[in-house]
Order: C-alpha cells, then structure tokens, then sequence
C-alpha cells in the first residue's frame, strides 16, 4: 500500500498525485483554486467515466514532478489546445494543461488516491452528461 498522499506541514499541506502505476508523480502544494467536474465528450474518453474530476493549482503549486511523462495535445471545443500529461507506462492521466489556463495545472483529482478530497463546485458541460445521473443541485453549471 502506497504511503498517505496528503501531508501537513506548518507552512502548506502537500498531497501527492500519482499513475496507476506510480511511476509518475506530482507533488502540489497547498489548496486547489477550484474543483470541478467536466462532461464533455473529450474528458469522458481521457477518463472512461461520465465525467472528469479535476482541481486546478497555480504553477507556483507544483512541488516537483517526478518520472517518465509522455504529453498528448488536443484541441477543445473552443478550439484552443490541451495537453495531458500521462504515464507512458500504464498511461495514467496525472494533470492537464490548457490553453485557456495559463499559469495553471488541473489535475485528476482521482489520482490523489484521498476519498476525502473536495467535491467538485461546478461542472462543465453538464448537457453531455448520461441522462441517468444526477448531481446534488448545488453544484453549478461551470
């Protein structure tokens, strides 16, 4: 069993994100600026779910980024790239950057392996969504 991805100190708390196989690993520091869910047919595919869990964190977050990485870049509906940042080896989704979110990260938020992580306060593309499954009603449209 991996060891607890989420550490207090005195000045931040710091979790760590990782791969399936972990063999790459992110450290962030300190809170997520937001979370959020997205339904959009290009994150239901990179996740395999309904959805994509993600946190964004500044850059100035990032603690360090340990292992192999491989990049994919891919367009948006708004038209502007994306690029995922994945394990070439079991290729796990650990973070993303986007276009429209310069000086950011958001990451897979199932890759802190913390079920107490924050729920999401909106989500993107919520008509996208199976129309079996419900959200709480307060989570906003993104």
């Amino acid at each position: 069993m991996p060891p607890a991805t989420t550490t207090a100190t005195e000045a931040h708390t710091q979790r760590i994100a990782r791969c399936g196989c972990r063999r790459l690993k992110l450290t962030v520091s300190g809170e997520p600026r937001r979370v959020y869910l997205c339904a959009c047919s290009e994150c239901r595919r990179a996740t395999g779910s309904v959805f994509a869990w993600r946190a964004i964190f500044p850059d100035s977050a990032i603690v360090a980024v340990e292992g192999e990485s491989s990049v994919w870049r891919r367009g948006s509906d708004a038209g502007r790239w994306i690029e995922q940042v994945f394990c070439p080896g079991c290729g796990g989704l650990v973070f993303m950057r986007a276009e429209a979110m310069p000086g950011a990260i958001s990451v897979s938020v199932g890759s802190f392996d913390d079920p107490g992580f924050s729920p999401p306060a909106a989500i993107h593309n919520r008509s996208h969504q199976p129309d079996w499954y419900r959200l709480a009603d307060d989570v906003a449209e993104g």
